[in-house]
């Protein structure tokens, strides 16, 4: 856990920039992409995450800071402005956030489980409730 949130991250945004958008160390052990939020003050901010595509095409993302005790930044910059863009298999998505209900939550649990089997772990060491997001491609999505 603790080697993953200081190296993996930096290591994964530099290969994904290197061979533009097509891989990331990170995929060798879950699927991973990178997500494009907008901080407050306007600038980019980018994040390699695990994430799930259904068959919808929509993604799933689990905000679980490596178990930290606080939200990731990007499930804020979601909370505030849900449209973001995926970078996903050397595509770049446009993509509008939903955070999921409890409920939603609980219906998702399988996926969440397939994709990241320590997902009960990182809740109970974070000791906060774990944001679920569903990124839906936008309407007016061709790939960027």
């Amino acid at each position: 856990m603790r080697w993953g949130e200081r190296g993996l991250p930096p290591l994964d945004l530099l290969t994904h920039r290197l061979t533009k958008n097509r891989w990331m160390p990170s995929r060798m052990l879950s699927p991973t992409a990178v997500l494009r939020t907008t901080r407050r003050d306007g600038t980019p901010h980018l994040t390699p995450l695990i994430a799930d595509q259904d068959t919808s095409g929509s993604f799933l993302v689990m905000a679980t800071n490596f178990g930290r005790r606080h939200h990731p930044a990007w499930s804020c910059h979601l909370l505030r402005d849900p449209r973001a863009v995926i970078d996903w298999k050397g595509r770049s998505i446009p993509v509008h956030a939903h955070l999921l209900t409890p409920r939603q939550q609980d219906e998702a649990r399988y996926r969440i489980l397939a994709v990241m089997p320590v997902f009960d772990d990182y809740v109970r060491h974070s000791r906060r409730h774990i944001r679920v997001f569903s990124l839906t491609p936008a309407a007016d999505s061709g790939d960027q």
